[in-house]
């Protein structure tokens, strides 16, 4: 993806954070939040864990939790992921469509992705299209989605800037 800095937002002498560098805290980051939309049109946000692969971000959820009700309904989401202090760091908001990753190869792939993450507690057997949460009271498999970017906004803070990245 190509940066394009939006001088509108961004201060005197800013620069575009390349893309390398966003898709380095997109593939670090220990937690991200993700916006869906209920059905009466208002936003529900909550925390969960993400893993970058092959070029996209990926989430799971259970298919009776709020978030996978939102996303059967409408696919469009924000993931968002930085920290919080006002002067430093990198604030990055992914927009894009959820869509369910079935497919086993790859489900396998996400599943050792995952338990790269923390300490190793987010460990998934493959099963049924989607995952079994090891070690956890079993209520299903757990579905796994994909999102493409349609579009990548990283905030800098220090030296202000806002970058857009589209596909």
């Amino acid at each position: 993806m190509k940066p394009q800095l939006d001088q509108r937002f961004s201060d005197d002498g800013a620069v575009a954070v390349p893309w390398e560098e966003v898709r380095g805290l997109l593939e670090h980051a220990e937690l991200a939040w993700i916006t869906t939309v209920r059905a009466d049109g208002l936003p529900h946000v909550t925390p969960l864990v993400t893993v970058w692969h092959d070029g996209a971000l990926h989430f799971c959820t259970g298919p009776d939790e709020q978030k996978a009700r939102n996303v059967l309904a409408n696919a469009h989401v924000a993931i968002t992921t930085g920290c919080n202090s006002w002067d430093g760091g990198t604030d990055i908001v992914v927009e894009g469509h959820a869509v369910r990753v079935t497919d086993e190869p790859t489900l396998h792939e996400l599943a050792a992705a995952w338990m790269t993450k923390w300490d190793g507690r987010w460990a998934y057997t493959v099963t049924e299209g989607g995952f079994a949460h090891d070690g956890a009271v079993d209520h299903g498999p757990v579905h796994v989605y994909a999102v493409r970017a349609a579009k990548v906004l990283a905030f800098g803070k220090g030296t202000f800037s806002q970058t857009t990245y589209l596909p």
